[in-house]
């Protein structure tokens, strides 16, 4: 195929993606609020409550993160990390993982992260999200609002390789090859 029908056939592909996301948004809208109780979380700075987490934001983004131990997950956060006073601009921003947090700290400390960070240890939070399955726990993001003294949980979606929340995998879609069988490291030294 020449140049530019190809061209055009990407920019016809890429009409068709936004108008199914204008189609997904209509359809997250109509989705009926999910109570959540108020769960514990462990902190750096000591217990907080999940209502505590909104601060002056009427919406809180959760990240659901596998730990320190997960290249992708890393992945991921970097990415949020970047984007992180655009976020927090809109809503509330947490990244929530099984690490105690000490070793989310020392973690985030490396990474040069500012992202606020969370502790599910020893609660169900990830199990009662649906992120955690039978071989351990599963990456993805939840989105809740406060309705008066009550949180609900308004939005849902898996992470993984390819998805719309890692901006990485769209520039290897330029590449010919695409990703091939390139894998996140920690580093790259």
């Amino acid at each position: 195929m020449n140049d530019r029908d190809a061209s055009d056939t990407l920019a016809d592909y890429r009409r068709q993606i936004a108008a199914l996301r204008e189609k997904i948004r209509q359809v997250q809208q109509t989705i009926e609020p999910e109570p959540v109780r108020n769960y514990e979380f462990a902190s750096a700075t000591g217990p907080v409550r999940i209502a505590d987490l909104f601060g002056d934001k009427s919406d809180l983004i959760v990240i659901h993160n596998m730990g320190a131990g997960c290249r992708y997950c890393t992945l991921w956060a970097d990415g949020y990390n970047g984007v992180l006073p655009h976020l927090e601009n809109r809503a509330a921003f947490v990244v929530c993982s099984p690490d105690d947090p000490e070793t989310q700290q020392k973690f985030k400390a490396a990474r040069g992260w500012n992202l606020r960070m969370v502790s599910h240890r020893g609660t169900t939070f990830a199990a009662d999200m649906g992120y955690q399955g039978e071989t351990g726990w599963l990456p993805g993001i939840s989105v809740f609002g406060k309705r008066g003294n009550d949180v609900v949980r308004v939005a849902h979606t898996d992470c993984g390789p390819g998805d719309d929340f890692c901006s990485l995998w769209h520039f290897f879609d330029l590449l010919p090859g695409g990703a091939g069988d390139w894998e996140p490291r920690f580093s790259y030294r």
